[in-house]
C-alpha cells in the first residue's frame, strides 16, 4: 500500500484531497493508500447530510473566524484544528471479501484501527457505535466512510492535544448521539491521547502495511474540487 503524508496550506485543500484521491482511484489511475494530514487552523466539519443550523453554533464561529466545511461521506460534525491527527484510507470495494459492504468494511478497518491505536496508546481501546474508538468510556476518534464503485475512502480524526473548551463552544449537542455518550457534554465525553502524532502514523501504518513513499496527490483535480464543492458556501451551507 502506498503512505502519503502531507498537509495541504487550506482545511478546504486537505478534504478536497480525499475526495480526489477516491477519483482518482476509481478511475484506474491510482492504487490504494494511506495518507495522514495535520490542520493548521481551527475549522468545523459537518457530515454530508447534517444541516449547519441545527449541528454548528454559526454566531461563534463567525466571531471567530472559524470556517464551516462540508465532507463527501456522512457521520457527525466535528471541529478540527491544531492537535488533531487526520488519516484517510483508500482500499478497493471487493479485497478483502470484508470491504463489500458498509457494515463489514467499518468492522473490519474499525479493527485494524483499534489494535494499532491500542499498541500506540498503550491502553485499552475500544470500538463503540458505529465507528468510535474510545478509551473508557471516552471518544478520541469518529471515523466515516464514503463508497463508490471499485473504491471507498475511510477516513477519521484523532484527537491528540486538541483543545476541547473550543469544541464546547463551536458545536451545541449533535442531534443524534451514539447510546453509549448517555448525553454528556463534549469535554466529559471526548479524550486527548497525549501522544505524538508520529507514534500513531508508524502504528498504522504498520497495520496497513503503507510503506511505499512513490504517491503524489492530483493537484489539478483538488483545485476543481475546491472550486465546485470545499471553497464553495452553496455546497458548504446547503444544508
Amino acid at each position: 500500500m502506498k503512505l502519503l503524508d502531507r498537509t495541504l496550506p487550506t482545511p478546504a485543500e486537505n478534504l478536497a484531497g480525499e475526495e480526489a484521491l477516491l477519483e482518482m482511484c476509481e478511475a484506474g489511475e491510482g492504487a490504494p493508500l494511506l495518507r495522514f494530514w495535520e490542520p493548521r487552523e481551527y475549522f468545523v466539519v459537518v457530515g454530508y447530510g447534517n444541516r449547519v443550523g441545527t449541528e454548528v453554533n454559526q454566531v461563534f464561529c463567525q466571531e471567530r473566524g472559524i470556517p464551516i466545511l462540508r465532507r463527501c461521506s456522512g457521520g457527525g460534525t466535528v471541529l478540527q484544528g491544531p492537535g488533531c491527527l487526520n488519516y484517510c484510507l483508500v482500499l478497493p470495494t471487493d479485497n478483502p471479501p470484508e470491504l463489500r459492504s458498509i457494515h463489514s468494511t467499518n468492522r473490519y478497518v474499525m479493527e485494524q484501527n483499534r489494535a494499532a491505536l491500542q499498541t500506540a496508546a498503550g491502553q485499552q481501546v475500544e470500538i463503540q457505535g458505529h465507528s468510535d474508538l474510545v478509551i473508557e468510556r471516552m471518544k478520541f476518534s469518529g471515523n466515516a466512510q464514503r463508497r463508490r464503485l471499485h473504491f471507498l475512502i475511510f477516513h477519521g480524526c484523532f484527537l491528540l492535544h486538541m483543545d476541547l473548551g473550543l469544541i464546547e463552544q463551536a458545536l451545541p449537542m449533535p442531534t443524534k448521539q451514539p447510546e453509549y455518550r448517555e448525553h454528556r457534554t463534549h469535554q466529559a465525553f471526548l479524550r486527548n491521547l497525549e501522544i505524538p502524532a508520529e507514534t500513531i502514523k508508524t502504528s498504522l501504518a504498520q497495520a496497513w502495511d503503507a510503506h511505499d513513499l512513490s504517491a503524489n496527490l492530483p493537484g489539478r483535480l483538488i483545485e476543481s474540487l475546491v472550486r465546485e464543492k470545499y471553497g464553495n458556501p452553496d455546497w458548504n451551507l446547503k444544508f
